[in-house]
C-alpha cells in the first residue's frame, strides 16, 4: 500500500518536483494490485445501426453528403456520451452496398438511386471507421447475407443481382427477392462480399442477424437446386439439406476469417429462440424449421466469437421469458464464447420501458458476470431518448466506461507495458506515454488516485498525454448554520497514477505505475 505522509510533507514534495521540472525516475511496470487499483469496468455496450428502409442511418435516401456526414457523427457523438464501445453498422441490406464495391452496387437508402455513388464522393465505410476509432469505439460491419431486394429498397436497377444472376435469385409472393442458400454459386458470392470488406477495411468485428431463409412458411422455392442435389445422389431430408447449406457458409466463413485476420470478431444474432420447448415452458416461432437456422449448433461448435440472440421479451413473459432464454443460451455455450443478447430498445416507449432495459441489462450482468454485454436494437431508440432510456442508462448500469470483454480464444497476449513520463507544470502534472509496439494498441487506460480513492478513464489509442491536477479541494459540509460562513476547506492530494495498454481483442498490459512519493 501507499504510505501516507502528512500534508505539509505532501506539499513540500510537491514543490521539489516542481523545482526539478520533471519527474525523477519513480515509474515501474506492476499490475496494480498491490495499490488496490480497481479493475476497469468490462461490458460490450453496442447498437446496430440498421440501413435498411433507412431505419437508422441515413434518415432518408439521398440526402447529400454533408447531411449523410453529420448524421454519422451525432450517432458516434451520441455513442461516446453514453459510453458505449461498439456499433454495428449494417452495410449490406440487400445484395448492396454502403461502400465502394466491385461486386455489388452503392445502396438505394444511401444516394436514393441504386448504383450511384455519393456526390461529392466519399468512402461512408471508411468514415464510420475512423470516426469510432477516434472516439475508441469498436466498428463492427454487419451483412445480411442473402436478401437480394427489400420492397422498400426502390426500383431494381440493371447492376442488381435480381438482373445481374437471375439463376441465384428467387422472387417471394411479399415483393422480396432472395438469394438461393442452397446454391453454391450464392455460397460464393455472398462469401466474397463480405472477405472483400475483411480484406480491405481496418473492421473490428463482421454481424450477421438472424435472416437466413426467409420468414413465412418455410416453403422456399429452391425445387431446382433440390433436384440438383437428388440427382448428384445426395441423402439429406430436404429440410436437412437447408440447413447444411446454411451451416457451411457458416463454418466456412469463420474459419476464413480467422484465417485472414483472426482479432476481428465474428458474432450472430439469431432469432432468440433455437426451438419451442428449449427451456420446455418457451413457446413460439421455430427458426430451425422455417428460418432452417440450426443456430444452437453454430453456438456449441464455437464458429462465432461472441452470440446476440436477439432476446425481445421482457422478463415477466413466461413463454418467451428474457431469463430463462438467456439462461438457456448460456448453458448451451459450451465453447465459451462472449454472449451478449440483443434487446430490444425501440419497443421503449415510455419510462416503465427505460427501467425494463435496465433491468434486462442488469440480468445479463448476473448470467454473464465476468464478461456481459447486450446490444441495443437499434441506435434511433437512444438517439430519440424513448422513455428517458439515455437518462436511466448514464445514471445507471453506464455511469462509468468500459472495456470490451476480453476473446482469449482470439489472443490471450497482452500488450507489452507502456512507457510513461510525468512532468510538473503549476499545480498539475503533464502525464505522457507511449509505447515500443503503437500497433498493438486500440487503447490505453489512465488511472489516478486521490487520497485513497482510485479513478480511471479509457482514452483511445490517438491520445497519448493528459493534464491533470496534483490536487483537488472540497468543502467540509456544515453542521449548523453558524457554521456555513466558516466552512472548511479539504485538499486531497493525487498519490499515484498509472497507464496500461489495451489490444484489439480487450487484453490490458500490466500497469505504468508513478507514485509521487516514490514507492
Amino acid at each position: 500500500m501507499i504510505k501516507k505522509k502528512s500534508s505539509i510533507i505532501a506539499i513540500l514534495g510537491w514543490l521539489m518536483l516542481a523545482s526539478f521540472g520533471c519527474s525523477p525516475v519513480q515509474t515501474r511496470p506492476g499490475n496494480g494490485e498491490k495499490s488496490g487499483i480497481p479493475a476497469v469496468q468490462r461490458e460490450f455496450r453496442a447498437a446496430w445501426v440498421a440501413t435498411v428502409a433507412n431505419i437508422d442511418w441515413p434518415s432518408e435516401p439521398g440526402l447529400s453528403t454533408n447531411e449523410q456526414i453529420k448524421q454519422v457523427m451525432a450517432i458516434l457523438d451520441t455513442a461516446t456520451a453514453l459510453n458505449l464501445n461498439a456499433i454495428i453498422l449494417q452495410v449490406r441490406p440487400q445484395c448492396d452496398a454502403l461502400y465502394p464495391s466491385r461486386l455489388e452496387p452503392w445502396s438505394y437508402y444511401l444516394t436514393g438511386v441504386q448504383g450511384q455513388a455519393p456526390e461529392p464522393f466519399y468512402d461512408p465505410l471508411e468514415l464510420w471507421i475512423q470516426q469510432a476509432h477516434d472516439r475508441g469505439i469498436e466498428l463492427h460491419v454487419w451483412f445480411n447475407p442473402y436478401r437480394a431486394h427489400h420492397p422498400k429498397g426502390g426500383e431494381i436497377s440493371d447492376q442488381s443481382i435480381v438482373r445481374t444472376h437471375p439463376e441465384l435469385v428467387k422472387e417471394l409472393d411479399n415483393g422480396y427477392f432472395w438469394l438461393n442458400p442452397s446454391h453454391p454459386a450464392t455460397q460464393k458470392h455472398s462469401f466474397g462480399v463480405v472477405i472483400d470488406v475483411l480484406q480491405r477495411y481496418n473492421i473490428d468485428g463482421i454481424h450477421f442477424d438472424d435472416y437466413f431463409y426467409p420468414y413465412g412458411d418455410g416453403n422456399f422455392p429452391d425445387d431446382d437446386t433440390w433436384m440438383m442435389y437428388q440427382a448428384d445422389g445426395g441423402d439429406l431430408s430436404r429440410e436437412d439439406w437447408r440447413r447444411k447449406s446454411v451451416n457451411d457458409f457458416i463454418e466456412n466463413l469463420y474459419d476464413a476469417i480467422k484465417g485472414i485476420k483472426p482479432h476481428v470478431k465474428f458474432g450472430l444474432s439469431p432469432f432468440g429462440i433455437w426451438r419451442p420447448g428449449y427451456p420446455e415452458s418457451i413457446r413460439g416461432f421455430d427458426q430451425y424449421s422455417i428460418l432452417y437456422a440450426d443456430a444452437r449448433l453454430w453456438l456449441n461448435e464455437g464458429w462465432v466469437d461472441y452470440w446476440s440472440p436477439q432476446l425481445y421479451w421482457p422478463i415477466s413473459r413466461i413463454p418467451q421469458s428474457f431469463p430463462v432464454l438467456l439462461g438457456w443460451w448460456t448453458r448451451e455455450n459450451v465453447e465459451n464464447r462472449n454472449i451478449w443478447p440483443g434487446l430490444f430498445t425501440s419497443r421503449i416507449s415510455d419510462s416503465s420501458g427505460s427501467v425494463e432495459n435496465v433491468n434486462q441489462i442488469m440480468t445479463v450482468r448476473g448470467f454473464v458476470p465476468d464478461a456481459p454485454g447486450h446490444i441495443h436494437f437499434s441506435m434511433k431508440a437512444l438517439m430519440e431518448d424513448r422513455g428517458g432510456v439515455k437518462t436511466a442508462l448514464k445514471n445507471g448500469p453506464y455511469a462509468r466506461q468500459a472495456l470490451v470483454p476480453e476473446s482469449p480464444w482470439l489472443d490471450d497476449h497482452p500488450p507489452e507495458v507502456p512507457t510513461l513520463t510525468v512532468e510538473s507544470e503549476d499545480d498539475s502534472l503533464l502525464i505522457s506515454w507511449n509505447h515500443q509496439e503503437p500497433d498493438d494498441v486500440f487503447r490505453w487506460v489512465l488511472y489516478t488516485q486521490y487520497g485513497d480513492h482510485w479513478n480511471y478513464v479509457i482514452l483511445n489509442k490517438d491520445q497519448h498525454s493528459e493534464r491533470i491536477p496534483i490536487f483537488y479541494t472540497i468543502t467540509k459540509p456544515a453542521r449548523t448554520r453558524e457554521e456555513t460562513a466558516e466552512q472548511d476547506s479539504i485538499r486531497i492530494d493525487l498519490s499515484g497514477l498509472a497507464v496500461s495498454a489495451v489490444d484489439r481483442t480487450g487484453n490490458e498490459s500490466q500497469k505504468r505505475m508513478y507514485y509521487q512519493n516514490g514507492l
